[in-house]
This record gives C-alpha cells, structure tokens and sequence, in this order.
C-alpha cells in the first residue's frame, strides 16, 4: 500500500524542516510527500531541497490558501491513502506511518485518526494540550466532537468520491470535510487511541481570537451545507471538549 503525505507551505523555513524529517524517519517505506509552496518569500524552498527527505513533488506557485494547496496535492497524489502533515507539525513516532497502513490493510475502513498533542511551539517536547479523541458515533459533530484533522487519514478513493475541500470555508473547511465524509456519507472508520501528530499551538487555527470567530462562523455553515441540524448554541457546546483538554501543572 502506497501512501501519499501532503504538505502546504508558505514562509515555513522556522519549523518545515522537523515536518519533513518526521516523514523521512518513518520506518514504513512506501511513502510520498508532496509540497505546495505558496511562493514563500523566505528560504523555505532552500530548506525544503537540503533536508534529507521522501519527497517526490514540490510545487512552488501562488495559491488561495492552504485549503487550496491541500487540494492540488490531493490532485497530484498516487497513493492509496492520503495523509496532511501542517508544514509546522510533525509524527509523534517513527512507526506511527506503519500502524495506520495496518490498520487499513487489516480492515476495510476508508479512514483512520486519532488523537493529537499541542505543543510549544519553541519547545516541542513540552504539551500544552491533548486532544484524546474517540470512536465516531453518529450525531457526535452536533454534540462538539470531531477528529484532529492533522490525523485524519483518508483512502483516496473517498475523497474522489465525495469530494475535497471547500475552500470557501476558509479556517474551517477541514471540519467540513470530515464532517461530511463521517455524518453525512458515513464512511467506514476506525479509530486508534495513540498520539500521531505533535501540532505547535498557534497555527491557522489555533491562533488569534478573530480565527476562533471567524471559524465558528464557517463551521455553522458546514453543518448547513450538509443539511445537518445543530444547536444555535453550537460553539458554546464545542468549548467544553476542549478546556478539558489543556494541561494544568
């Protein structure tokens, strides 16, 4: 089974080079990694050629966002499953890759995830906040559960068949995405409790009260879009899953 790893970037050249080993260091060998560059600004090409790395594509253009950039990879994958990796983050482990192929290969799921650490963004090895994830029950969305997109896992099959992403979503269509592929076309999953990413706390998502607003904005699209009901109180009901997810000491 040959899986494809997509990475957009753009003036990435602080933290791309961890992402990129994090994939050369897997101990499954039948990988590509895909870059789409927005037409970084700073040395995050130069970086991106001189590391040692599994990469097969690179394509350096402008785009409409990172939802965009995550698309044209899809386009350019070959794998049978497709993994996103954010230019900032990286694999929890070196076999984590290998786990999740066998888990594919040992049943007939069209997606695997699971659960995600946020970490400092200077110091890595220190988490600020787990997400724990959790098996998909329908209706959970509604209720404020969804997987860490960064581990979400898709065969590409699915995403041929139903779609990529909507970039007018902006923030949110990673949401979207999964929110339609599991509640709405229920496609087959299956969950592993275990670490697969190490996101640095503070991207696209993570970020900037305005992204927080922006995002719950597009996220009561999503649920519209997809013809879903949900409570108008929605992004108060999505806080409480993840206050308890910070880490207190």
């Amino acid at each position: 089974m040959n899986l494809s790893v997509i990475t957009a970037t753009y003036n990435s050249s602080t933290f791309v080079a961890q992402c990129i080993k994090s994939i050369k260091n897997q101990t499954y060998s039948d990988i590509e990694h895909i870059i789409i560059d927005g037409k970084s600004k700073d040395n995050t090409l130069e970086i991106i050629k001189t590391t040692p790395n599994r990469i097969t594509k690179i394509i350096s253009e402008p785009d409409n966002g990172i939802y965009d950039a995550m698309n044209k990879g899809i386009q350019l994958a070959s794998g049978d499953v497709v993994g996103i990796l954010n230019s900032d983050d990286f694999y929890a482990s070196d076999t984590i890759i290998e786990e999740i192929v066998n888990i594919f290969e040992a049943t007939s799921c069209d997606c695997v995830y699971g659960n995600l650490d946020f970490v400092k963004a200077e110091e890595p090895q220190k988490v600020i906040r787990r997400w724990k994830s959790s098996p998909f029950v329908s209706g959970s969305f509604s209720k404020g559960w969804h997987p860490p997109h960064p581990t979400f896992f898709v065969r590409r099959e699915i995403y041929e068949k139903y779609g990529t992403f909507d970039t007018s979503l902006n923030v949110s269509a990673d949401f979207e995405l999964m929110l339609r592929f599991l509640e709405k076309y229920q496609i087959k999953h299956q969950y592993i409790d275990k670490t697969i990413v190490n996101m640095r706390y503070g991207g696209e998502s993570t970020g900037s009260l305005k992204k927080i607003i922006e995002g719950n904005k597009n996220i009561m699209k999503a649920f519209r879009k997809n013809n879903i009901p949900v409570s108008p109180f929605y992004p108060i009901i999505r806080l409480l899953p993840k206050l308890k997810q910070f880490i207190t000491k």
